[in-house]
Protein backbone atom coordinates (compact mmCIF):
# COMPACT_ATOMS: atom_id res chain seq x y z
CA UNK A 1 0.00 0.00 0.00
CA UNK A 2 3.30 2.33 1.00
CA UNK A 3 4.73 1.47 -2.43
CA UNK A 4 1.37 2.23 -4.52
CA UNK A 5 1.04 5.59 -2.23
CA UNK A 6 4.83 6.48 -3.01
CA UNK A 7 3.99 5.87 -6.84
CA UNK A 8 0.76 8.05 -6.85
CA UNK A 9 3.05 11.15 -5.52
CA UNK A 10 5.97 10.30 -7.55
CA UNK A 11 3.86 10.93 -10.83
CA UNK A 12 1.77 13.47 -9.25
CA UNK A 13 5.41 15.22 -8.28
CA UNK A 14 6.48 14.76 -12.06
CA UNK A 15 3.12 16.48 -13.40
CA UNK A 16 3.57 19.23 -11.36
CA UNK A 17 5.91 21.89 -13.70
CA UNK A 18 4.00 20.42 -16.54
CA UNK A 19 1.01 21.76 -14.94
CA UNK A 20 2.28 24.79 -14.68
CA UNK A 21 3.02 24.86 -18.14
CA UNK A 22 -0.75 23.93 -19.23
CA UNK A 23 -1.24 27.07 -16.85
CA UNK A 24 0.68 29.38 -19.18
CA UNK A 25 -0.76 27.84 -22.21
CA UNK A 26 -4.14 28.85 -20.87
CA UNK A 27 -3.31 32.44 -20.58
CA UNK A 28 -1.86 32.38 -24.32
CA UNK A 29 -5.15 31.11 -25.05
CA UNK A 30 -7.33 33.13 -23.49
CA UNK A 31 -5.51 36.21 -24.72
CA UNK A 32 -5.76 34.70 -28.48
CA UNK A 33 -9.36 34.34 -27.48
CA UNK A 34 -9.81 37.75 -25.68
CA UNK A 35 -8.30 39.59 -28.64
CA UNK A 36 -9.85 37.97 -31.91
CA UNK A 37 -13.62 38.65 -29.79
CA UNK A 38 -12.50 42.33 -29.29
CA UNK A 39 -11.39 42.52 -32.57
CA UNK A 40 -14.17 44.30 -34.13
CA UNK A 41 -15.36 46.03 -30.84
CA UNK A 42 -11.59 47.92 -29.95
CA UNK A 43 -12.05 48.04 -26.47
CA UNK A 44 -9.20 49.31 -24.53
CA UNK A 45 -9.63 47.65 -21.53
CA UNK A 46 -9.80 43.86 -23.76
CA UNK A 47 -6.99 44.69 -25.20
CA UNK A 48 -4.83 45.23 -22.36
CA UNK A 49 -6.02 42.08 -20.38
CA UNK A 50 -5.12 40.21 -23.12
CA UNK A 51 -1.56 41.90 -22.77
CA UNK A 52 -1.68 41.61 -19.28
CA UNK A 53 -2.41 37.85 -19.58
CA UNK A 54 0.44 37.72 -21.95
CA UNK A 55 2.59 38.50 -18.38
CA UNK A 56 0.55 35.64 -16.42
CA UNK A 57 1.63 33.46 -19.59
CA UNK A 58 5.37 34.71 -18.99
CA UNK A 59 5.46 34.30 -14.71
CA UNK A 60 4.29 30.59 -15.42
CA UNK A 61 6.40 30.02 -17.88
CA UNK A 62 9.51 30.88 -15.54
CA UNK A 63 7.80 29.18 -12.53
CA UNK A 64 7.83 25.81 -13.95
CA UNK A 65 11.77 25.60 -14.45
CA UNK A 66 11.84 27.00 -11.04
CA UNK A 67 9.46 23.43 -9.70
CA UNK A 68 11.15 21.19 -12.05
CA UNK A 69 14.21 22.26 -10.25
CA UNK A 70 13.00 22.68 -7.01
CA UNK A 71 11.43 19.15 -7.25
CA UNK A 72 13.99 17.32 -9.08
CA UNK A 73 12.04 16.48 -11.83
CA UNK A 74 13.23 18.15 -15.29
CA UNK A 75 12.29 15.84 -18.10
CA UNK A 76 12.64 16.13 -22.03
CA UNK A 77 8.72 15.92 -22.29
CA UNK A 78 9.14 19.10 -19.90
CA UNK A 79 11.55 21.08 -22.06
CA UNK A 80 9.15 19.64 -25.14
CA UNK A 81 6.34 20.66 -24.06
CA UNK A 82 7.85 23.91 -22.57
CA UNK A 83 9.07 25.07 -26.25
CA UNK A 84 5.89 24.40 -27.73
CA UNK A 85 3.83 26.56 -24.96
CA UNK A 86 6.59 29.38 -25.92
CA UNK A 87 5.67 28.86 -29.56
CA UNK A 88 2.07 29.56 -28.58
CA UNK A 89 2.37 32.22 -25.55
CA UNK A 90 4.56 34.41 -26.56
CA UNK A 91 4.45 34.12 -31.00
CA UNK A 92 1.44 33.11 -31.95
CA UNK A 93 -0.79 35.03 -28.86
CA UNK A 94 1.24 38.61 -29.17
CA UNK A 95 1.29 38.41 -33.19
CA UNK A 96 -2.68 37.85 -32.84
CA UNK A 97 -3.02 40.48 -30.36
CA UNK A 98 -1.16 43.11 -32.56
CA UNK A 99 -3.02 42.08 -35.44
CA UNK A 100 -6.64 42.78 -34.03
CA UNK A 101 -4.87 45.91 -32.23
CA UNK A 102 -3.35 47.29 -35.05
CA UNK A 103 -5.21 46.36 -38.15
CA UNK A 104 -8.75 45.12 -37.78
CA UNK A 105 -10.22 48.05 -37.17
CA UNK A 106 -8.47 50.61 -40.17
CA UNK A 107 -8.97 47.02 -42.24
CA UNK A 108 -12.25 48.48 -44.52
CA UNK A 109 -10.57 51.57 -44.98
CA UNK A 110 -7.23 50.63 -45.60
CA UNK A 111 -7.13 46.82 -47.06
CA UNK A 112 -3.50 47.27 -47.44
CA UNK A 113 -2.73 47.81 -44.47
CA UNK A 114 -4.78 44.58 -43.33
CA UNK A 115 -3.08 42.37 -45.42
CA UNK A 116 0.75 44.08 -44.39
CA UNK A 117 -0.14 43.76 -40.89
CA UNK A 118 -1.32 40.04 -41.26
CA UNK A 119 2.00 39.49 -42.90
CA UNK A 120 4.18 41.36 -40.35
CA UNK A 121 2.31 39.32 -37.54
CA UNK A 122 3.35 36.18 -39.15
CA UNK A 123 6.72 37.46 -39.56
CA UNK A 124 6.97 37.70 -36.28
CA UNK A 125 5.51 34.01 -35.57
CA UNK A 126 8.18 32.71 -37.69
CA UNK A 127 10.87 34.24 -35.90
CA UNK A 128 9.96 33.98 -32.93
CA UNK A 129 9.73 30.03 -33.48
CA UNK A 130 13.22 30.09 -35.38
CA UNK A 131 14.56 31.99 -32.44
CA UNK A 132 13.20 28.73 -30.05
CA UNK A 133 14.64 25.96 -32.26
CA UNK A 134 18.18 27.40 -32.58
CA UNK A 135 18.23 28.41 -28.68
CA UNK A 136 17.25 24.40 -28.18
CA UNK A 137 20.02 23.60 -30.88
CA UNK A 138 22.59 25.61 -28.82
CA UNK A 139 21.83 24.53 -25.25
CA UNK A 140 25.03 24.32 -23.81
CA UNK A 141 27.01 25.68 -26.83
CA UNK A 142 27.02 29.38 -25.96
CA UNK A 143 27.72 31.73 -23.36
CA UNK A 144 25.03 31.66 -20.53
CA UNK A 145 25.24 34.88 -19.84
CA UNK A 146 23.97 35.85 -23.03
CA UNK A 147 21.04 35.32 -25.50
CA UNK A 148 22.14 35.21 -28.90
CA UNK A 149 19.05 37.11 -30.60
CA UNK A 150 16.58 39.04 -28.29
CA UNK A 151 14.71 36.15 -26.60
CA UNK A 152 10.84 35.60 -27.67
CA UNK A 153 9.60 36.39 -24.00
CA UNK A 154 11.27 39.50 -23.97
CA UNK A 155 10.25 40.03 -27.75
CA UNK A 156 6.01 39.22 -26.72
CA UNK A 157 6.73 41.47 -23.79
CA UNK A 158 8.15 44.21 -25.68
CA UNK A 159 5.22 44.49 -28.41
CA UNK A 160 2.37 43.85 -25.80
CA UNK A 161 3.90 46.90 -23.80
CA UNK A 162 2.87 49.22 -26.88
CA UNK A 163 -0.52 47.93 -25.94
CA UNK A 164 0.16 48.59 -22.40
CA UNK A 165 1.17 51.69 -23.29
CA UNK A 166 -1.25 53.23 -25.95
CA UNK A 167 -4.24 51.09 -25.60
CA UNK A 168 -6.38 52.34 -27.80
CA UNK A 169 -6.46 51.01 -31.05
CA UNK A 170 -4.34 53.25 -34.45
CA UNK A 171 -6.73 55.73 -35.86
CA UNK A 172 -4.67 55.59 -38.76
CA UNK A 173 -2.89 54.51 -41.63
CA UNK A 174 0.29 55.97 -40.39
CA UNK A 175 0.12 54.70 -36.99
CA UNK A 176 -1.41 51.25 -37.58
CA UNK A 177 1.82 51.15 -40.04
CA UNK A 178 3.97 51.76 -36.94
CA UNK A 179 2.51 48.82 -35.57
CA UNK A 180 3.87 47.13 -38.83
CA UNK A 181 7.47 48.57 -38.10
CA UNK A 182 6.84 47.03 -34.77
CA UNK A 183 6.23 43.29 -35.69
CA UNK A 184 9.05 43.46 -37.94
CA UNK A 185 11.98 45.25 -36.02
CA UNK A 186 11.22 43.15 -33.25
CA UNK A 187 10.67 39.99 -35.17
CA UNK A 188 14.26 40.63 -36.36
CA UNK A 189 16.19 41.17 -33.32
CA UNK A 190 14.93 37.95 -31.98
CA UNK A 191 16.81 36.09 -35.03
CA UNK A 192 19.85 38.30 -35.01
CA UNK A 193 23.05 36.97 -33.55
CA UNK A 194 22.94 40.11 -31.57
CA UNK A 195 23.81 38.96 -27.78
CA UNK A 196 21.53 40.23 -25.61
CA UNK A 197 22.05 40.16 -21.26
CA UNK A 198 20.45 37.32 -19.44
CA UNK A 199 19.50 36.82 -16.14
CA UNK A 200 22.67 35.19 -15.47
CA UNK A 201 24.99 38.24 -15.44
CA UNK A 202 27.09 38.52 -12.07
CA UNK A 203 25.15 40.53 -9.19
CA UNK A 204 26.60 43.48 -8.10
CA UNK A 205 25.90 46.67 -6.03
CA UNK A 206 25.15 48.62 -9.53
CA UNK A 207 23.02 46.09 -10.24
CA UNK A 208 20.57 46.38 -7.62
CA UNK A 209 20.50 50.14 -7.63
CA UNK A 210 19.52 49.95 -10.88
CA UNK A 211 16.97 47.35 -9.82
CA UNK A 212 15.72 50.01 -7.44
CA UNK A 213 15.71 52.66 -10.16
CA UNK A 214 13.68 50.55 -12.69
CA UNK A 215 10.61 50.27 -9.36
CA UNK A 216 10.67 53.94 -8.76
CA UNK A 217 10.58 54.59 -12.75
CA UNK A 218 7.77 51.60 -13.03
CA UNK A 219 5.47 53.44 -9.91
CA UNK A 220 5.97 56.96 -11.66
CA UNK A 221 5.61 55.94 -15.01
CA UNK A 222 3.16 52.91 -14.90
CA UNK A 223 2.00 51.46 -18.24
CA UNK A 224 4.58 53.86 -19.53
CA UNK A 225 7.44 52.45 -18.10
CA UNK A 226 7.35 49.13 -20.12
CA UNK A 227 7.80 50.60 -22.98
CA UNK A 228 10.74 52.88 -21.85
CA UNK A 229 12.21 49.92 -20.57
CA UNK A 230 12.50 47.80 -24.18
CA UNK A 231 13.77 51.28 -25.85
CA UNK A 232 16.45 51.50 -23.44
CA UNK A 233 17.01 47.81 -23.27
CA UNK A 234 17.30 47.38 -27.17
CA UNK A 235 19.57 50.28 -27.47
CA UNK A 236 21.91 49.66 -25.16
CA UNK A 237 21.98 46.02 -26.24
CA UNK A 238 23.06 46.96 -30.00
CA UNK A 239 25.30 50.31 -28.78
CA UNK A 240 27.09 47.45 -26.41
CA UNK A 241 27.29 45.18 -29.63
CA UNK A 242 28.73 47.48 -31.78
CA UNK A 243 31.22 48.98 -28.97
CA UNK A 244 32.60 45.59 -28.82
CA UNK A 245 33.26 45.44 -32.35
CA UNK A 246 34.90 48.38 -32.41
CA UNK A 247 37.28 46.45 -29.90
CA UNK A 248 35.90 48.27 -26.79
CA UNK A 249 36.21 45.72 -23.77
CA UNK A 250 34.84 47.88 -20.33
CA UNK A 251 32.45 44.83 -20.29
CA UNK A 252 34.02 41.54 -21.38
CA UNK A 253 32.23 40.52 -24.50
CA UNK A 254 30.72 36.43 -24.43
CA UNK A 255 32.57 33.37 -24.75
CA UNK A 256 32.87 32.50 -27.90
CA UNK A 257 32.81 28.35 -28.47
CA UNK A 258 34.74 26.32 -31.25
CA UNK A 259 31.44 25.74 -33.26
CA UNK A 260 29.38 28.76 -32.45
Amino acid sequence: MNTQRHQRLQRAKFALPSTVTLLSIACGFASIVISVDNAHLGLAQDYRLAAALLVLAGIFDALDGFVARATGTGSDFGVQLDSIADVMNFGCAPAVLLYCYGFVQMGPADPTLLRVGGIAAFFFVACGALRLARFNVNVGRTDPKYFVGMPITAGAACVASVVVAWPEFPDSSIEGYYVVALLFVVGSLMVSTIRFPSSKQKKSTAALVLLAVNVGLLVWLRAYYFVLFFVVYIAFTVGLNLAWRGGWRGIAPPQVFADD
